[in-house]
């Protein structure tokens, strides 16, 4: 698995919603801030 050094750049990713809708981390590009939750196990 990869790993993102601290203070750095996250790369761009693209991962289904909840609605199953593709939405890539670019999407939300020029925003300050952005909170990505990784549930494991959801279904």
């Amino acid at each position: 698995m990869a790993r993102v050094e601290l203070n750095t750049r996250a790369p761009d990713f693209m991962l289904p919603d909840l609605n199953g809708k593709s939405i890539s981390l670019s999407d939300y590009r020029n925003r300050k801030n952005v909170l990505v939750v990784f549930n494991r196990g959801f279904i």
